[in-house]
């Protein structure tokens, strides 16, 4: 079955067809929270996650969900947050659309159960992150917010008899139709045991997280590795902003399993400092998170040390995983600095998708962190992603929902190869493409044996220009050519549909790279 000369997969090998309205590839809170809106419509829904329910990304999500639901807020204040953190380089139509539908879908999740917290007097406790001009931080268990509803969401997935889970389910192929025009007809998917599935669905739905685990230094769980970028550019979908990567500011630097250990902004929201080792602050800690990482990164280069001061704060009542995961890393935040360097944390670009989460290939949707609306421009700003997951999620379904049905091809195509990167290959990404980029490194990486990899080397070199989370030393100003412009890229056109890994992005054709508007 993996003999890469195998052109189709007899339908006799399957292990069972499937068909559902609605097949939703991800179990993380977008994938979760559009399996559930589907159901609620009625809907006949298909959860296919790689791992089990609790092993998202999203479980990991520390940060909180940002919704302009204080009596000072509003979502235009919420939007303008948005547009200034994204530099120049957002899609403003769908920062107007997150700001505004984002307090409706919290509403939404507390329908739905989720408990969030609040202060004494019963209103919401709202939390206060960098670039933010007022408490919009919706948190259910302090840091522990990405746990809390996706557990949640997840008991109610489970239990409805509408959507039929697929724990331990990783989705190996999208299909084709039997339509001679390009379109998506479902899912090709392989079992813990190895069994195939053909997932029929009228509307299929990425919700598979980002790429950032494709860095050496990530604060993302090892399998985060641009599955769903994987799969729509093979199903020749297009992707946009790979150049965007996000660095987090304030990652554990400790040798150890908890290197990299995400130690949430909303700590410095709380008042946490930053601090060199004479003491001495060097940033404002609550400044847009390009501007924070870019400064300690800057420290650390010119050899100082970088560490984050909680003293002051409850960390035991107020961030519990947190402080837990110091204990065990042997730090007494009470009493200690707590060291810390960036490390790769959130993928901008991904999946191109229109204000309806619609990729460019019919049938097929993309949410959550593998999808591209062009919401967070250059640089996302904090705790926006989960806002982006419900918002996005939700009008997919409402759109997919109207999808017609597709006939299945009539030969299915062999599974693709697993995006997994070699240790040199994230190596590579991290000293070339990481916080600050320079041609000649970029162009080593144009050849590495990674397809995602050499992508993001060819989106970062054609951006000649400093923005946002996109640095480069030979390019250090922003350029007016660039404003509100974003490269897209299809894979080229091959004669043989089963692709193997090495064809999607090589050889680079240049063409096949073009600037747009949003």
């Amino acid at each position: 079955m993996d003999d890469a000369r195998r052109e189709v997969v007899e339908r006799h090998e399957l292990a069972a067809a499937l068909t559902c309205d609605v097949l939703v590839v991800g179990a993380g809170l977008a994938g979760l929270f559009a399996a559930i809106v589907a159901a609620r419509s009625r809907a006949r829904v298909i959860l296919a996650s790689s791992t089990a329910l609790d092993a998202s990304a999203s479980w990991r999500a520390q940060g909180g969900i940002a919704a302009a639901l204080a009596p000072d807020d509003a979502p235009q204040l919420h939007a303008e947050d948005t547009l200034r953190a994204g530099r120049g380089a957002c899609r403003p139509e769908a920062v107007e659309v997150v700001a505004r539908e984002a307090p409706l879908r919290v509403l939404e999740l507390m329908e739905l159960g989720v408990v969030f917290d609040r202060s004494r007097d019963g209103a919401l406790q709202l939390g206060l992150e960098g670039g933010h001009s007022r408490r919009r931080i919706v948190h259910a268990g302090g840091s522990a917010t990405g746990r809390r509803v996706t557990r949640r969401l997840s008991a109610l997935a489970a239990a409805d008899p509408r959507i039929t889970v697929l724990e331990q389910t990783r989705v190996v192929r999208l299909l084709p139709a039997a339509d001679a025009a390009p379109a998506c007809s479902g899912a090709l998917a392989r079992t813990a045991d190895g069994q195939l599935l053909e997932l029929r669905a009228r509307a299929t739905v990425l919700a598979t997280g980002g790429h950032a685990a494709l860095w050496e230094r990530t604060t993302n769980p090892t399998g985060a590795v641009g599955s769903g970028v994987w799969l729509a550019l093979a199903a020749g979908a297009k992707v946009a902003d790979l150049e965007f990567l996000q660095f987090h500011p304030t990652a554990l630097a400790l040798p150890g399993p908890l290197d990299g250990f995400l130690i949430s902004e909303a700590v410095r929201g709380e008042g946490a400092r930053l601090l060199d080792e004479r003491g001495e602050r060097f940033c404002n800690e609550l400044a847009p998170r390009d501007e924070v990482a870019l400064a300690i990164w800057r420290r650390l280069s010119a050899g100082h040390r970088v560490y984050l001061d909680a003293r002051e704060l409850p960390l035991r009542s107020r961030f519990p995983n947190i402080a837990r995961a110091l204990r065990e890393a042997g730090i007494d935040a009470q009493r200690e600095l707590i060291p810390i360097a960036p490390a790769a944390h959130y993928a901008i670009g991904g999946v191109a998708t229109d204000l309806d989460a619609r990729t460019s290939l019919p049938g097929l949707y993309a949410v959550g962190e593998c999808s591209c609306s062009g919401l967070h421009g250059a640089n996302r700003l904090a705790s926006n992603s989960l806002a982006e997951c419900l918002v996005f999620a939700h009008r997919a379904v409402r759109r997919a929902l109207d999808e017609p049905p597709l006939e299945p091809p009539a030969h299915l195509p062999p599974p693709l190869p697993s995006p997994t990167p070699t240790p040199p290959t994230r190596a590579r990404l991290w000293r070339y493409a990481g916080i600050e980029r320079h041609a000649e490194g970029l162009r080593q990486l144009l050849v590495d044996p990674h397809p995602l990899a050499r992508l993001v080397a060819a989106f970062a070199l054609a951006r000649t220009e400093s923005r946002g989370v996109h640095r480069r030393r030979e390019h250090p100003e922003p350029q007016p050519v660039f404003e509100r412009k974003h490269f897209l890229y299809r894979r080229p056109p091959t004669a043989d549909d089963a692709l193997a890994l090495e064809q999607v992005a090589r050889p680079m054709d240049t063409k096949y790279l073009e600037l747009e508007s949003w």
